[in-house]
This record gives structure tokens, sequence and C-alpha cells, in this order.
């Protein structure tokens, strides 16, 4: 399960480095247009997570799993075509069954990590989260490649959905056949209004908002990293171009190797003082990173603030998934947060940049490490278990 968590770098649409480049000329048009391909996939992606709860429901873990990653697949074949063919339409519609796929994909995942990771009696979520930084780097490797040895990007997402099928055929028969979100032992099976006023009602509980405000602080985090690290190291600290994408290799390979060593460090401390440990070296590391002048200073910051936004997720998906009936209902409240701070937080830190700069607007990860330090008590197990 750890290596198909990688899928979850599908919600920042990165096709891989150069693809965005490419499509823009096979369609012939302009940057603004592309904008609003890739804001499909982000419609696509928000509509997946609310229909992961009834797919998961309705064909069980394996079917849903794998149905998933084979409609990733036919929807990059999609893409491919439509750049052969130069047809916008049919581009956006792959992208909207792209970011459908990816994001019904990402609560189908968690929900069957968390299970793993219950029956194994020990912390994994973190490991199979690694992932994501690993799924970044091959699809921006495998773009570049691409790129460079001149392979069309309409023959690369084909070769891609091909992987893609690979997968899910080679994945299916070690994932349970059953559901993840059945009803408790001895009630009797709910119907789907039942189901979904019991994930309308998730967004009622406090505990799961709780998890969610843990989610909106490290997410944005992430996402302004994501986004922001680079020109901020470029323009406000008068790094080159070359020394900047090192700031950017480093804050990734830092929450990589934080998320892969992360699983002893939890089942020790729990996931309360984790996130809480963590969170407070991000509010260190972003503090660093905007006040020091010294570019080491500013690196230690980065790698700082890489730790921050490292474990929130995983840990949150997990206590998510423990904290009531109906994980994959619960999972999804709680990854809609997630996406939503992570998709509108670089926005927002780029408006602050016009009025007060870019520097003085990372103060806002700061202000949400410290809510997502005070909401951490969240993650604790529930009321009753050891």
């Amino acid at each position: 399960m750890g290596d198909h968590c990688g899928v979850r770098a599908g919600r920042d649409h990165r096709l891989g480095a150069g693809s965005e480049d490419a499509i823009k000329a096979s369609l012939n048009v302009d940057t603004a247009t592309i904008g609003l391909l890739l804001a499909g996939g982000t419609v696509g992606a928000i509509l997946g997570l609310l229909a992961s709860t009834p797919v998961l429901h309705w064909l069980g873990s394996r079917r849903s799993v794998a149905g998933t990653l084979l409609l990733i697949a036919v929807s990059m074949t999609v893409l491919g075509l439509a750049v052969l063919l130069g047809s916008v339409p049919l581009a956006a519609v792959a992208f909207v069954l792209i970011g459908l796929g990816i994001g019904t994909l990402d609560v189908l995942i968690n929900v069957e990590g968390s299970a793993v990771e219950q029956a194994a009696g020990q912390t994994l979520m973190p490991m199979m989260h690694a992932a994501w930084s690993i799924g970044v780097a091959a699809g921006s490797g495998t773009g570049a490649a691409c790129a460079a040895l001149g392979i069309t990007s309409s023959a690369q997402f084909i070769g891609e959905a091909v992987v893609v099928a690979a997968a899910a055929v080679g994945t299916a028969p070690g994932i349970p056949r059953g559901g993840r979100a059945g009803s408790p032992a001895g009630q009797p099976p709910q119907d789907r209004g039942a189901k979904l006023r019991l994930w309308l009602r998730g967004w009622l509980d406090w505990r799961l908002l709780l998890i969610g405000v843990v989610m909106l602080g490290v997410e944005l985090g992430e996402g302004s990293a994501n986004n922001w690290l680079t020109l901020a190291v470029r323009n406000n600290r008068g790094q080159t171009a070359a020394v900047a994408a090192l700031f950017f290799t480093a804050f990734a390979a830092a929450e990589a190797l934080t998320r892969i060593c992360a699983g002893p460090v939890v089942d020790r401390l729990g996931r309360v003082r984790t996130v809480r440990v963590t969170t407070a070296l991000g509010i260190i590391g972003v503090v660093l990173f905007i006040l020091a002048g010294n570019p080491w200073i500013g690196l230690a910051g980065v790698l700082l603030w890489a730790v921050g936004v490292s474990m929130g997720f995983p840990l949150g998906m997990s206590a998510a998934a423990e904290s009531g009936p109906d994980p994959a209902a619960r999972v999804s409240v709680v990854a809609s947060i997630g996406y939503f701070a992570n998709l509108a937080g670089p926005p927002v830190i780029g408006l602050l940049a016009q009025s007060v700069g870019l520097l003085n607007a990372l103060w806002l990860i700061a202000a949400l490490f410290v809510a997502a330090f005070a909401a951490a008590g969240s993650l604790g197990p529930p009321r009753g278990r050891a």
C-alpha cells in the first residue's frame, strides 16, 4: 500500500517537468487556458473526495482501488490522445477525470493504509506517505527525461497510463474484497441515506474538525513551500535559480526522510506529542527562514519547516479513520480540509505578498502551525481505547 500513496502527488496535478509547456504548445493555447485545465483537475479531485465513500460502500476495497486506478489510466490515455489531436475540450474532460480518480483514490488508499496499520499494531502511515515525495520526484524526473529524449507528451501520458494500469492489475489481489466502511458488528447494514447522513454528521464532529485544523496548518505550510519557497530564495534572499532549486530539493528530501524514519518515534511518543514536536519545529523553521539573513541559517529553517509539515497529514488520516464508524466518510472529511488548505493556501499567500511582501506573508504559515500545535490533542486515541 505504501507505494500507492505516491499517487497523492497528483493532488498538485504535476504531470512532470515541462509537461504543461508541452501541452500548451500542442493544444496551441495560452497560459490562462492551461490554468483553467488545471483547475478542472482540482474540481475533479474535490468531486472524487465526495464520491469516495459511496464508491467504497458499493464496490468494496479491492474493486474500488483497482477500478479507480484504471480510471486514472484511461483518463491519462484520453489526455494523450487530446494532446495528439490538439483537442482542448477532450483535454478538459481528461483533466477532470484524472482529478476525479486521484481524489477518490486518495481517500481509498488512506482507509486501506489505516487498516493495515491497525492490523500491524505499529505506525506505518508516515512511511506510506513518504511515497508522495518519491512520486513527485519520479513524475518530474520522467517528464524531464522525456523532454530531453524528444519523447512527445502524448506518448509520455499513454506510456504512464500503461504503468498505472499494470499497477492496478498487480496490486488488486493483495487488497481484501470487503469494504472498510461497514456497519459495526451486530448492527444491520445502513442504507445509502443513512450513510449520507453519517458523512454529513462528520462535518459537525468537533474531533474531526480539530483534526482538520491540524491538516489545515500543515497542508498550507506544504503547499506554500511547493509554490513560493524557490521564489522567496531567489527574490528575497538574492540566490541563484540553482541554489533556490537546491533549497526546495532539501525541503522535499527532509519531509520524505522524516516520514520514512518516523514510525518508531510515533510508537514511542504517540501521535499527539509527535505532531506537537514537529509543528513546534516547523514554527521555528519558518521564523528562521523569514528572519535569517544568512543562507545557511535559512537552509536550516527550511529543513525544520519540512519536518513541521511532515507528520500532520499521515497521522491525521490515521486518527480520522479510527475516530468512529465508517472510516471512509471520516477520512473524506479531513482530506477535504487538507485539500482546501493545499489548494487555497498558496493563492492566499500570493495575495498577502502583494500587500506586505512575500517573506512577511509567510508569517501566516507560522500562525497556522501554532493552530495545528494547539489542536494536536484531537489526534489521540478515541475515548475508551487503549
